[in-house]
C-alpha cells in the first residue's frame, strides 16, 4: 500500500513502506471501524499509471485500464484523521497487532509525514496497492 499525491512532482519524497500495513489490513480495517474513522482502503483509487504497473506485475487483465473511472483524490486531513486515530490506539495497546505492531506504527508515522506535507502544499492524495 502506497500513497499517490496528485500532480507530477509534489516537491517532496512520497515513499512509504506499507508492507506491514498490507499484512495487517483486515485488523486495521476492523480497528478503524471500532474507532469510528474511515478504514484506509476507503482512500483507495486507481489511475491508468497504477493499473499499468499492476498489469506489468501480472495482476489483472490489460483491458481493465480502458474502463477505469477517473481517479479519486482525497483531502489529506481525512487520511490524517484515520492515521492519527490508529497511532493513538496502538500507542495505548502496543500488543494489538502482535509482533507487527511496532512495524505498523512505524509505517503509519511515514504515512502521517507524507500526508502532512501534502496538506501543507494544498494537494490531494489517494492510496494505491502493489501486489509485488
Amino acid at each position: 500500500m502506497y500513497i499517490v499525491v496528485e500532480g507530477e512532482d509534489p516537491g517532496f519524497d512520497i515513499f512509504v513502506n506499507g508492507q506491514a500495513m498490507a499484512r495487517n489490513e483486515d485488523a486495521l480495517e476492523r480497528l478503524a471501524e471500532r474507532l469510528s474513522v474511515p478504514p484506509l482502503l476507503e482512500f483507495f483509487s486507481a489511475d491508468r499509471n497504477s493499473m499499468a504497473l499492476l498489469i506489468d506485475q501480472g495482476a489483472g487483465n490489460p483491458e481493465w485500464s480502458s474502463h477505469l473511472p477517473q481517479p479519486q483524490w482525497f483531502p489529506p486531513e481525512d487520511g490524517l484523521r484515520t492515521i492519527r486515530a490508529l497511532l493513538d490506539f496502538l500507542a495505548m495497546a502496543p500488543a494489538a497487532l502482535g509482533s507487527d505492531t511496532e512495524f505498523v506504527a512505524r509505517e503509519l508515522h511515514e504515512y502521517e509525514t507524507v500526508l502532512r506535507k501534502t496538506s501543507q502544499r494544498g494537494l490531494k492524495w489517494h492510496l494505491a496497492v502493489s501486489w509485488r
